[in-house]
């Protein structure tokens, strides 16, 4: 198993990376050329900047088993279709039951703002969120121990 990161905009990277240094979780990082990122203890993966080059990248390295941190909807539906475990930066994990509504309401959402429509923006990240990522990301991490 590895432990993944959409790290463009993410802000667990460097929760995630610690805790699957603490696991002993090869942990890769992928950014595209916006961003420079570097944690010990995990490669990064710089690819050319682009619409979704940092998505197709991660999901031709994910294999079944591993593990993906991702707020993207899109990479989250092909990293399940490969047999993977996404897992948003607030610690929701995407599964077949949630991804069709989540995908749904995306595409609803981008409906909206084409026509012009307006929708409340993303509230400030709390430090609840970053409890709930950890509890999940550790919970994950400790079941796929040997």
């Amino acid at each position: 198993m590895e432990l993944f990161l959409d790290a463009d905009g993410c802000p667990v990277t460097a929760l995630a990376v610690t805790l699957a240094r603490q696991y002993h979780v090869p942990c890769t990082i992928l950014c595209d050329t916006a961003h420079e990122l570097a944690f010990p203890g995990a490669r990064t993966i710089t690819v050319s900047k682009g619409a979704d080059s940092v998505d197709f990248a991660l999901v031709n390295l994910v294999k079944k088993g591993d593990l993906v941190v991702t707020q993207d909807y899109g990479l989250a539906a092909m990293c399940l279709s490969r047999g993977a475990v996404p897992i948003h930066q607030d610690g929701m994990v995407y599964t077949a039951e949630n991804i069709d509504s989540l995908l749904f309401f995306r595409a609803a959402a981008r409906k909206i703002r084409k026509a012009g429509g307006r929708l409340k923006g993303s509230s400030r990240r709390t430090p609840e969120q970053d409890r709930a990522f950890a509890a999940t990301l550790e919970r994950l991490l400790r079941e796929a121990a040997p």
